[in-house]
């Protein structure tokens, strides 16, 4: 298995700038990869393979008939990243999200921004995340959102761009932590040469940035992630960072509100809870605030929140950032509250709202991409290259109903890693990339994140529930010399 017939085409690929040319910074991995006698690569492949699932590494999929839970599929070549490209995203990032914070604050205080008709009334008021019982709210330090997971695309310029923002519960920073721990025994020599910067202090810099929240009288707080349970397709994910942080992971049941404090039932009898970590939605939060019906939150933990009693990270209300409709205004929002062009663009975005608009993605469906407002984890689009006229006719009438709910983006030619393929030899896979970011006393990115891969040839799907993988991201602090 070599590289001789690797060959990224007309793509950017993140390992070769052309065919059997290795990208700067890349040549210690490919020299290394080169050196192995034939079926090295494939039999480290599958002890790596043996270790996640030794880890208990799993996602789960809802649809799959076969059997809810998997584990996580992983590619042992990396994605490389260049010092200068990092620098770049960090920047960017950092400016995207203290902007997002700013807007989500105004959104449910003084509205300032659809005041001065920068973003429509009616886009904002039709948003499903919208909170009208966040209105007023004034989230600890003023912050609203503490983790978010921002997904980026490089097209074939080599420039990336921000695909979409996730501030709700975003998911995915365990298999980021456990890649790594992979990659290193899979390939201790090329770390020992390569300065590849280390992720593995993201459990501390959570478990700090979630103690910096608490209310000022606590000096030691009382800390838990709050999990839907079992069942949830990210609960490994749960259970791991709530043991690598040394937290208590909860359920909703485990909590209760009692004398205007939340409270968690231990075997010693009830403890205060300082700080939630909380991995559900706002509707299933508290059935007192928003869904009645939801059995996987805390009746009555809004109240303790708005007390100033109780920090919750995300906090409620960040969803409506979230939103893709939202989204296309995102350059808008940092030039209004920040003063400055984004320093990471977005992909060009067709609000299907605008009369002008929804007629040039009803008359271009079998070249974009189209996209519900909320949904999230690949469900509910259309790939208009890869589509049927009989989809596509479909996906017309969902917009015609209903334009609020739909965006449309030109297909990019999402970059390239090389995979091992049918045990024997590489061909190259769509890739994005997840950031994660921590906003507490300051804001914090880690360094690379999810490298999302769509395992499917010629896919441009990278999400778990609908067939993608992972891989391990390498951040360059300095290209060899």
């Amino acid at each position: 298995m070599d590289f001789d017939s690797y060959d990224p085409e007309d793509f950017y690929d993140e390992l070769f700038k052309s065919k059997g040319k290795p990208r700067p910074g890349t040549e210690i991995l490919i020299n290394r990869l080169k050196s192995f006698p034939q079926g090295e690569i494939l039999r480290r492949q599958k002890a790596a393979e043996a270790a996640l699932f030794n880890m208990g590494v799993t996602f789960t999929v809802y649809s799959d008939e076969s059997g809810i839970e998997k584990i996580f599929p992983f590619d042992i070549l990396p994605r490389i990243v260049e010092p200068g490209d990092w620098i770049q995203i960090e920047k960017g990032l950092k400016q995207r999200i203290y902007a997002l914070n700013l807007f989500i604050d105004d959104v449910y205080h003084d509205q300032k921004i659809v005041k001065d008709g920068i973003i429509p009334k009616d886009i904002l008021y039709s948003s499903k995340c919208i909170q009208p019982k966040c209105v007023g709210l004034n989230p600890p330090k003023g912050i609203w959102c503490h983790i978010t997971g921002t997904d980026l695309v490089r097209d074939k310029d080599g420039r990336f761009y921000v695909l979409e923002d996730n501030l709700r519960c975003p998911s995915g920073v365990s298999y980021v932590l456990e890649n790594r721990q992979v990659l290193k025994r899979t390939f201790p020599l090329v770390f020992e040469k390569s300065s590849i910067l280390p992720v593995d202090d993201y459990p501390n810099r959570l478990s700090r940035m979630l103690q910096f929240l608490a209310p000022d009288n606590v000096e030691s707080p009382n800390i838990a992630l709050l999990t839907p349970g079992i069942y949830n397709s990210a609960y490994f994910e749960h259970s791991f960072l709530a043991q690598q942080t040394g937290i208590e992971l909860v359920e909703g049941n485990d909590l209760v509100v009692k004398d205007g404090f939340v409270y968690m039932r231990t075997t010693k009898g009830f403890e205060k809870v300082d700080v939630i970590y909380r991995r559900i939605d706002d509707d299933f939060l508290d059935p007192l605030a928003f869904n009645p019906d939801s059995l996987l939150g805390v009746p009555g933990i809004m109240d303790v929140y708005k007390s100033g009693r109780l920090a919750l990270a995300n906090a409620p209300g960040t969803g409506v950032a979230d939103d893709k409709v939202v989204y296309a205004y995102v350059p808008k929002i940092i030039k209004y509250y920040l003063g400055e062009d984004p320093i990471l663009p977005n992909v060009p975005t067709y609000i299907c709202w605008d009369d002008k608009d929804r007629e040039y993605v009803l008359n271009n469906l079998e070249k974009l991409v189209v996209k519900p407002a909320n949904e999230s984890g690949g469900y509910g689009m259309l790939m208009g290259t890869h589509s049927t006229a009989e989809e596509r006719k479909a996906f017309a009438e969902r917009i015609k109903e209903n334009p609020r709910n739909y965006i449309a983006q030109p297909t990019l030619s999402l970059s390239l890693v090389p995979v091992i393929v049918d045990d024997d030899h590489f061909e190259g896979r769509h890739v994005d990339l997840r950031p994660y970011v921590l906003y507490g006393e300051d804001i914090y990115v880690m360094p690379g994140g999810l490298t999302r891969v769509a395992l499917k040839k010629g896919s441009l799907v990278v999400n778990s529930s609908q067939g993608g993988g992972s891989k391990d991201t390498w951040v360059l602090s300095n290209l060899p010399k």
